[in-house]
């Protein structure tokens, strides 16, 4: 199966749907994105992006809300807070303060924005 997200001008991800593979392949059975996009854009119309449950391409699985930055080539979720930066290597978003060494399952922290750290829960 192969995933696509559908980006509106903004290159904000509106839905993401699954097809068959066999609607990504030429007649030579080679699957490539172009076809599948056009087949979404064909069936469903909007502007259509490749994504991978995986992760394989575009460093994440796309999903609603996200944006598709095609400079980086990768879907990069919501920004969580004013404060945090992105990583250009990886996409994710980064706190300025790191998280304290001793979180885990059983001592959780939250970011609090107001003084740019983290808070014990």
């Amino acid at each position: 199966m192969a995933h696509f997200a559908e980006i509106d001008s903004n290159n904000i991800v509106l839905r993401v749907v699954v097809i068959s593979d066999s609607n990504t392949a030429d007649s030579d059975g080679h699957e490539t994105e172009s076809i599948g996009a056009t087949y979404c854009q064909n069936l469903l119309g909007g502007t259509w992006v490749q994504t991978s449950y995986n992760a394989r391409i575009r460093k994440r699985f796309a999903g609603i809300g996200y944006t598709y930055d095609s400079t980086r080539n990768a879907f990069i979720l919501p920004k969580p807070f004013n404060s945090w930066t992105l990583n250009e290597t990886t996409c994710d978003w980064e706190a300025p303060v790191d998280l304290p060494a001793d979180a885990s399952a059983s001592k959780t922290y939250s970011w609090n924005e107001g003084t740019t750290s983290w808070v014990e829960d």
